[in-house]
């Protein structure tokens, strides 16, 4: 049992953590809409992935992971294909959000561990995830 000052502490970091990725995203955004180069957007790529390519990050907050899919209007998968992925995977989508900008699509998906004992395996979801976009 967590005292509550630690309950208090652990949310602060959350919100923190949370923060920093919507930054992150923003920054993704402003390179998207000014059609920029492939080399200066690489710098915020997790992945060896261009924005020609489909991309996939999933971090892992907590008991909450962040899933990021970037594609292309042509997609070769459904939502539903990736809610699955992380329902097999022992997560409960919490919410899921994705807007266009010129022939790209971005998904912002968060979902809350099943089980925290158990715990998702990150690197499993994001494997899984990248057979199915790629």
């Amino acid at each position: 049992m967590m005292s509550q000052q630690d309950q208090i502490d652990q949310a602060i970091t959350y919100i923190a953590q949370l923060k920093e990725g919507v930054e992150v995203l923003k920054r993704r955004k402003e390179v998207v809409a000014q059609g920029t180069g492939e080399s200066s957007s690489k710098k915020f790529m997790p992945t060896s992935c261009t924005l020609k390519t489909p991309m996939v990050e999933v971090r892992e907050l907590g008991s909450t992971l962040e899933v990021t899919l970037i594609s292309g209007l042509q997609k070769n998968f459904t939502l539903q294909e990736v809610i699955n992925v992380l329902e097999e995977e022992g997560a409960q989508v919490v919410s899921a959000n994705y807007s266009t900008i010129d022939d790209k699509l971005f998904y912002t998906i968060h979902a809350q561990v099943k089980t925290t004992r158990l715990g998702v395996d990150p690197s499993s979801v994001h494997l899984r995830l990248r057979q199915l976009v790629c």
